[in-house]
């Protein structure tokens, strides 16, 4: 069966549904999605590879969920409906920012999208049971372990996980003193991350929305 997208203007005010595989074409429509940043108490982010059957970058390092809303779902519901679905796991999220981009794979497709960005911090209890044809890997990474490889290797990771990175600051001000623990750290550490926009975005293409 196939799954419809919901559709926005600019504004993120949904216009319409489309199939799936139409939104991720070279010229894909602008279309709903979201991204989860888990990260445990010792500030770590849980990062996840996808699978290499996915139809855009395959085998790249991604943040820990990152999908699209159905209709009549938020940000926040449709994320932790996501996230048994992908990592066989549950967490309760907070809604940070969303940001519009637009960014190629190859000759094969695009990703054109509003992206509402959510975090979640777990417990020591926390365990991950993968999910056939979602995700082939998953590690933490501090901070530093992160960006280090960032710099190096900026080709094997999400574009759409460097924007949601780089604009933590731009976070609710409620969210920000919430997980302020967490988020500063990584923050603090932002600026390593504009060579690789640079490399994924050569014209800047993706902008925070209010």
């Amino acid at each position: 069966m196939s799954e419809y997208l919901i559709l926005v203007d600019k504004d993120d005010n949904p216009i319409g549904m489309e199939e799936k595989v139409r939104c991720h074409l070279p010229d894909g429509k602008l279309h709903r999605a979201f991204t989860v940043l888990l990260f445990d108490k010792k500030d770590r982010l849980l990062l996840t590879r996808r699978s290499p059957s996915k139809m855009l970058w395959p085998g790249d390092w991604d943040g820990t969920v990152a999908s699209h809303p159905r209709k009549s779902e938020t940000y926040v519901s449709s994320a932790e409906r996501r996230l048994p679905e992908e990592i066989g796991a549950s967490c309760r999220l907070d809604y940070l920012f969303k940001f519009e981009y637009h960014v190629p794979y190859k000759n094969i497709g695009s990703e054109n999208e509003i992206c509402g960005t959510l975090v979640g911090i777990v417990d020591d209890s926390f365990s991950v049971k993968l999910v056939e044809d979602e995700i082939s890997e998953v590690k933490w990474a501090s901070p530093d372990e992160l960006f280090s490889d960032i710099e190096r290797n900026p080709q094997n990771y999400c574009p759409w996980m460097l924007v949601a990175l780089h604009l933590l600051e731009k976070s609710d001000n409620t969210m920000l003193q919430k997980h302020h623990k967490t988020l500063a750290k990584w923050i603090e550490q932002k600026n390593r991350l504009e060579e690789s926009l640079k490399h994924h975005f050569p014209t800047g293409n993706w902008r925070l929305l209010n």
